[in-house]
């Protein structure tokens, strides 16, 4: 019996024995299983919060057939992305995942240079992201509000935008405030979400375009092109179809949050890629019939976008909604209920970004690539969480609303922002696996082999390519309330990040810090 006992306390987890290796203790509580680190990778993806808000949009660069066939051209180059990734995870199960992996991956001489700028480009990309499911799930409750007060047409109350920003901030309060919790407590709401988007999603899917007493038919969903230059400004036909993939390259990411969550996750070296892998099959298949739902149940394309509608023309879901279920049963309640899931679906997804957001800057915090890293670094005492982390990156992105007041394209260049901070960090460490030497690269459970530079090649060129249209106009002419402000934001704050690296932080910062040599003075 002693005899068991003590092999039973000798037996260590094999993500946590790998994060020995790479320098650091487990501080964190690894408890999570791979179910509970897939919901929370899915949750993050998530099935509504990155087709609804830009499904309009898409639709009228080039019509249904670019926007359908759109989303299948993503999600075979996304896949790229994903096995590349997943072999790195593999690899490498630390909390801080990309930065970490650009770090050793790049090797000592360019490796501190490739963390700072990987992480970097996370850390914006992901609190970011927060502000994306504020904003639109502040949409999708406006519409709802409009819809229970009487829609558009019937004196129905139209948030404005005072009310907007404040449940813009609501929300990302809410977020913050369920993060101080324990661990349990999120990954508990992550599961929830994972249901809640699998069964909510399955349930609009096939419910809309039954209840649609009017639908398209499938060669007008398939094969009909058609652009709006008249409203969008675009005459070429070639630039409309790029800006037709925007939503699908930003429903498209977030599948790193399962690498965020290595050093909780049990056996992460075998199930953080297994949960990467998961949630880019779950979401490409449930996407694409989200957007085959709400194609083939537009009633009247022109109306959509009719500023006299329901909705006011603001929320082109919405809309459809409405037509279908006003029309086959002359009231908005089936369409205020599927509005709902879809509410909860960005109320769930802004949480998981909250959680991998508080990761990421944990993570920098730990090796002292933030300021004041001593604050963000702290652990909450009881809840094991780091709390302070939370409620920085909260902070921030209630800043980021702010300009809601004023201008109308705050969600454009948050959603840009957002796209190209968090897609361009996985740029990083990929493009490092694939320059190193074979031989110095040790795998994981998952690999690729002889397959692992041509795969890292197309996943990134496709990240290049992903980045670069997000920086591109929307919409023309080009004027102060139309124009795509992302590469002035981002070249400000990035601008900022690189003269500190070369002013200052290029002297002292080294990238990832091993802790288990300060704390157990070398001993594992």
């Amino acid at each position: 019996m002693a005899g068991d006992g003590v092999r039973e306390e000798a037996v260590v987890d094999s993500g946590e024995k790998r994060l020995n290796e790479l320098g650091y203790k487990q501080e964190l509580r690894r408890e999570m299983t791979l179910f509970k680190t897939l919901a929370i990778s899915f949750s993050t993806m998530t099935l509504f919060t990155g087709i609804t808000p830009l499904y309009g949009s898409s639709l009228q660069y080039a019509g249904p057939a670019s926007l359908v066939w759109g989303w299948v051209v993503v999600s075979f180059f996304t896949w790229f992305v994903g096995i590349a990734m997943a072999e790195i995870c593999s690899s490498f199960p630390t909390t801080g995942s990309l930065y970490f992996w650009a770090a050793h991956l790049a090797g000592p001489v360019w490796g501190p240079l490739a963390s700072w700028c990987c992480a970097w480009l996370e850390a914006i990309g992901l609190i970011a992201g927060i502000g994306t499911q504020a904003y639109a799930g502040s949409q999708v409750l406006q519409s709802i509000i409009l819809l229970c007060t009487g829609t558009n047409t019937g004196g129905g109350y139209l948030a404005p935008r005072w009310l907007f920003l404040v449940m813009y901030i609501g929300l990302t309060l809410i977020w913050a405030v369920l993060n101080t919790f324990a661990l349990e407590v999120i990954a508990f709401l992550d599961v929830i979400s994972m249901w809640w988007q699998v069964i909510g999603g399955t349930v609009i899917v096939v419910m809309l375009p039954l209840v649609a007493k009017t639908t398209q038919p499938a060669s007008y969903v398939f094969t009909h092109f058609q652009t709006a230059p008249e409203v969008t400004g675009i005459s070429s036909s070639a630039y409309a179809v790029v800006l037709s993939f925007l939503v699908s390259q930003y429903s498209l990411y977030g599948y790193d949050a399962a690498a965020h969550l290595t050093e909780e996750t049990k056996g992460a070296d075998r199930n953080g890629p297994i949960a990467i892998l998961s949630s880019i099959g779950i979401i490409s298949v449930f996407g694409w019939a989200y957007i085959l739902a709400l194609t083939f149940s537009i009633r009247d394309f022109g109306y959509l976008y009719d500023t006299g509608n329901e909705t006011a023309g603001t929320f082109v879901p919405a809309q459809i909604l409405y037509d279908a279920f006003h029309g086959r049963y002359g009231n908005a309640a089936g369409a205020i209920v599927l509005l709902l899931v879809i509410w909860g679906s960005f109320f769930f997804g802004g949480l998981s970004i909250t959680t991998s957001a508080a990761r990421v800057v944990y993570a920098l915090s730990r090796d002292r690539g933030v300021p004041f890293s001593a604050v963000w670094r702290r652990i909450h005492p009881k809840h094991k969480v780091p709390a302070n982390a939370v409620w920085l990156c909260a902070a921030v992105c209630a800043l980021l609303g702010l300009p809601i007041l004023w201008i109308n394209v705050v969600f454009t260049a948050i959603t840009s922002i957002a796209t190209i901070g968090w897609v361009g960090g996985y740029a990083v460490p990929i493009f490092a696996r694939m320059v190193m030497a074979e031989e110095d690269f040790r795998p994981g459970p998952f690999y690729l082999g002889r397959a692992s530079r041509p795969v890292c090649l197309v996943a990134f060129l496709w990240i290049c390519y992903t980045c670069s249209v997000f920086l591109l106009p929307t919409v023309y002419p080009i004027k102060m309330d139309t124009f795509n402000y992302a590469p002035v934001a981002l070249g400000v704050v990035l601008g900022l990040i690189m003269l500190w690296w070369m002013v200052d932080a290029r002297k002292w910062f080294k990238g990832p810090v091993r802790n288990i040599d300060e704390h157990n003075n070398g001993k594992v």
